[in-house]
This record gives C-alpha cells, sequence and structure tokens, in this order.
C-alpha cells in the first residue's frame, strides 16, 4: 500500500498530511503553528527557523499517530512569496518577508514600467507582494541584504533544509521571479534594471518542474520529520497552485477556485493570449505546454471575520445565528452596497490602493442587513472575475472549489447563485495536501505524468446548482459593485495614502 507526505505551509501554521495512494484520501494530518509579527503597518514577518521546529512536531506527530509506514515520497508546497534572505548553508540573515507583507508597493509600481518581454507572462507588471519587488526594497532598505549569499522563498529554504541541495520550482519562478520558462533563464538584465543587479546570482540556479525529483531526504531531516528511511523530495509550489492537482483542474476549461481568508482563481489555457486585469498566463508553470492564468480577491472570508468578531464581537458558536437571520433578507434587499477592497484589488482591477466602504448606512440598519451585505459583495465579486474571465474568451465549463466558504452557508449559496454556474466541492478539503500528493507521487515514480497523478488522487463530491433567480439580480449588483468602484477609486486611493496610516505600530 502506497503512502506519500505532503506538507503544507499555510500563513499561520504547517500542516502535515499522509496520503494513502490506494484509497485516494489522507489518513492523518496533524498542524503545527508559528508566529506572525507586524511591525509596521502592511509589514508582516516570520522566522524561518519556527517553520522547520513547526515541520518537525506536525510529522513526527503523524508518524506516532498512524504508525511505522514507509513514505515513498514528499513535496512541499508553501505560501508565494514569503521570501528569505540567508547564508549559503541556509542561515537565515534576518526575518522573512511574508507573503501578505506590502512594504514593496512602490517597487512593484515601478515594475509596471518596464519593456522587457518577459513582463508580458505577468501582466506587465509584478505585484507588491512578489519576491522581485520584495528584493527590490530590501537592496534600497536593508543592510542584511547585501551579506545575503541566497536570496528564495519558503519553498527553497525547506527543500535546502530537506535535502541539502540549492533549487527552485519552476512553478514559483515563472509566476513570481519573471523567469523566463520559455528561454529557462533568469533574466539578470531585468533585475539590473529594476535596481537590483546580480539578483540572479543570489536566487538558486536550478529549476525544476513540479512533480520532478529533488534529491532524497538527508538521514538528519528523515529523523527530524520522525523517518526511519530517506524517500524522495519531489518539487512542489505555490499552495494555492498545487490545489489545481488536488482538484483535477488541470485541463483547460476546468476553474479551481478556493474561498476562505482571500479567494483565489487559478485555470490552464492552451495558448498564450492577453489576460488583462489577470496574473499571467504563466508558460509552462505547472505543466509543459499550457499557459497558467491566475486571479483573485484579496480580501473575502477576512472581511466576514472581522465584521462578525472585530465589530460586531460574535463568538464562533454565535455565528450560526447571524447567518439565519442574514439568510432570511432576500438578494440585494439590505439598501447597502459595500466595496471589498479592504486591501486593495488583485482581480480585475489590479490596484493595491483601492479600499473598502460600505454606503448606504442608515440608523435602522442591523447586523443582519450589514452582514448580508458583506456576504454579497464577497460573492458578486467572486462573479465578477468569473464573468471577466469569460469576457476574455477563456474557456470555462467547470468550476471545482474548496475553502473556508463551505462552512458558512449564506457565502456559499451566494457565490454559488452570483457566478450562476454549478459548483463542485472535493471529497478532500485540503486541496494542497492533496495536490503534494500527486507531486510527491509523480517524484517518486508511482505516476507518468502530473495530470495522470492528479486524475489518480483527485476525488469530487458533490455539486451544487445555482438558484437562476437570485442570478439575475446578482447581476445587478454587479454592475452596482462595478460603477461605484470606478467612480469612488480616485477618492479610495488617496484615503489609502493618508501619512497617519504609515506610522509604526505601537
Amino acid at each position: 500500500m502506497p503512502f506519500v507526505m505532503g506538507l503544507d505551509f499555510g500563513t499561520g501554521s504547517v500542516r502535515v498530511g499522509l496520503f494513502d495512494l490506494e484509497t485516494r484520501a489522507i489518513v492523518c494530518e496533524r498542524e503545527a503553528p508559528y508566529a506572525t509579527a507586524y511591525p509596521k503597518l502592511g509589514w508582516a514577518e516570520q522566522s524561518p527557523l519556527d517553520w522547520w521546529e513547526a515541520l518537525g512536531r506536525a510529522a513526527r506527530a503523524v508518524m506516532r499517530s498512524f504508525g511505522a509506514v514507509k513514505v515513498e515520497g514528499i513535496a512541499v508546497a508553501t505560501t508565494a512569496s514569503t521570501v528569505v534572505a540567508c547564508r549559503r548553508d541556509g542561515q537565515p540573515l534576518r526575518p522573512a518577508l511574508l507573503w501578505m507583507d506590502c512594504r514593496a508597493a512602490a517597487e512593484a509600481e515601478r515594475t509596471a514600467l518596464s519593456r522587457h518581454p518577459v513582463m508580458a507572462y505577468s501582466g506587465g507588471s509584478d505585484a507588491a507582494e512578489w519576491l522581485v519587488p520584495k528584493a527590490m526594497w530590501m537592496a534600497a532598505h536593508d543592510p542584511d541584504f547585501s551579506e545575503a549569499e541566497v536570496v528564495c522563498e519558503c519553498l527553497d529554504v525547506i527543500n535546502f533544509w530537506l535535502t541539502g541541495r540549492w533549487v527552485a520550482s519552476r512553478m514559483n519562478a515563472t509566476c513570481k521571479w519573471n523567469y523566463d520558462s520559455i528561454a529557462r533563464r533568469l533574466p539578470g538584465e531585468l533585475y539590473r534594471e529594476f535596481g537590483v543587479p546580480g539578483l540572479e546570482d543570489k536566487l538558486p540556479q536550478t529549476v525544476i518542474p513540479v512533480g520532478e525529483p529533488v534529491e532524497r531526504l538527508s538521514r538528519a531531516a528523515a529523523a527530524h520529520l520522525g523517518l526511519d528511511h530517506c524517500p524522495v523530495l519531489a518539487q512542489g509550489g505555490i499552495d494555492a497552485h498545487i490545489g489545481i492537482l488536488g482538484a483535477g483542474t488541470v485541463r483547460p476549461g476546468e476553474l479551481l477556485m478556493i474561498c476562505g481568508t482571500s479567494v483565489v482563481f487559478l485555470l490552464h489555457m492552451e495558448t498564450e493570449k492577453p489576460v488583462p486585469g489577470f496574473w499571467g498566463p504563466y508558460p509552462h508553470a505547472l505543466v509543459d505546454d499550457l499557459w497558467l492564468v491566475e486571479g483573485g480577491q484579496v480580501s473575502a472570508g477576512s472581511i466576514l471575520s472581522w465584521l462578525s468578531r472585530d465589530m460586531f464581537g460574535l463568538t464562533s458558536e454565535q455565528l450560526p445565528a447571524l447567518w439565519d437571520e442574514a439568510a432570511k433578507r432576500p438578494v440585494g434587499s439590505t439598501g447597502l452596497l459595500l466595496l471589498d477592497h479592504f486591501m486593495g484589488n488583485r482581480t480585475p482591477y489590479r490596484d493595491p490602493h483601492l479600499r473598502g466602504g460600505i454606503l448606504g448606512l442608515t440608523v435602522g440598519h442591523d447586523r443582519a442587513s450589514l452582514y448580508r451585505s458583506a456576504t454579497e459583495s464577497v460573492a458578486v465579486a467572486s462573479a465578477h472575475i468569473v464573468e471577466r474571465i469569460k469576457a476574455l474568451g477563456i474557456p470555462c465549463k467547470r468550476i471545482v472549489s474548496s475553502g473556508g466558504f463551505t462552512k458558512n452557508p449564506l457565502w456559499f449559496k451566494a457565490t454559488v447563485d452570483a457566478i450562476g454556474m454549478p459548483v463542485a466541492l472535493p471529497e478532500d478539503s485540503n486541496l494542497t495536501i492533496v495536490g503534494t500528493a500527486a507531486a510527491a507521487a509523480t517524484g517518486a515514480g508511482l505516476f507518468p505524468n502530473l495530470t495522470a497523478a492528479s486524475d489518480g488522487v483527485a476525488r469530487i463530491g458533490r455539486t451544487v446548482d445555482p438558484d437562476l433567480r437570485h442570478h439575475s439580480r446578482y447581476r445587478e449588483l454587479m454592475k452596482e459593485y462595478h460603477d461605484t468602484t470606478t467612480l469612488l477609486a480616485p477618492t479610495l486611493r488617496r484615503l489609502a495614502s493618508h501619512p497617519e496610516l504609515h506610522k509604526d505600530v505601537g
């Protein structure tokens, strides 16, 4: 009975899952947290050594809980880009810049000025979260950067600690480093243009596609994970993107939508074409000869949590009553319009300086009305992205979705109705672990390629159909959402630039 192990480094914790390829299921999963520091507004940092310590605790807990089994392969998925500056021996020089850290917003805006042809693969510019703008910021502001022998992502340093090899994932490099995956080169001339000459020498030089073997684990790393043998490490990638393998949405026309704190949209195209408002198209990012397109909402479940927990002061036990009360309100009946740009917008406006708002308030509005309007806004924003995909002529015949929104019936139903298409739900909620299982099994030689591995691990449960009567009302709300965002964008950007927002925290 073949087993593989998936490592999923999320924002606040690492999850380790043992996957049984015969039953196509995660048979044991454990989690260990690590802390995040917020030195200034918009900054977020973590200690890389905390990741390694947490990984050992979670992996050893899995092996103790399930018993002694032979793990054939391992793969890692992490947030992107969580950037590490370290020595060649893997010793970090400073805290890692977490993916959500947006201190490099000005540097990201500068990338839009470049006419280098590789920029077409990222839609014409880099995002503030990505490795290259963060490296630009560190080069200008952090003296430790000049001492760094390696600049990489969380994925790369974890892979190094597991095997002793510095390698890059073709996925991360293509999607976040401006790596030219067609010419197979890091664009040193572009990095010089961006003010980080020599960055290409600090990045891991060997670029390996997802699912290809990296090396066997060292004995010390295997012991750290509680293993008595040294399985092969297969190359992994970005957590959400690896979820494509777990969802079985590798083929063009299939859309993966992961709805949680934020929302991520991922799909493939057969040929290159412009996708304004999205990230990409990225050639060969996950699999050969397909072009990966990425969209997303920065704020989604985080808005609903902020409203219910921080503003209303409700506990988790009190949420179902709020959902039930809000569900009694007909679609679009609150007289409110909420804009979900609380932390900027990824798609389709690609503007980190947009901010949120609640319009139409009266003293007669109650908690249920506010929550209902917030839920509708987040759902409409998702539908707006799907609508834009179709408008660009990108096939979208099937949607598979997962994430925390499945636990919130109000949000889930609103999203399906707003999109107006059936939405399929996988059997396993952690698509990243299932996706890493596919990568690990491919690297271990148990499947001939990633598409076959995805077919071999993905399991779809139920499919939910939309209420088309509600869908027509959501389309009206979508127009209001877009028109209002366009009208208020200058004011929202001005509010985001207020100097009081950029002082040190505490």
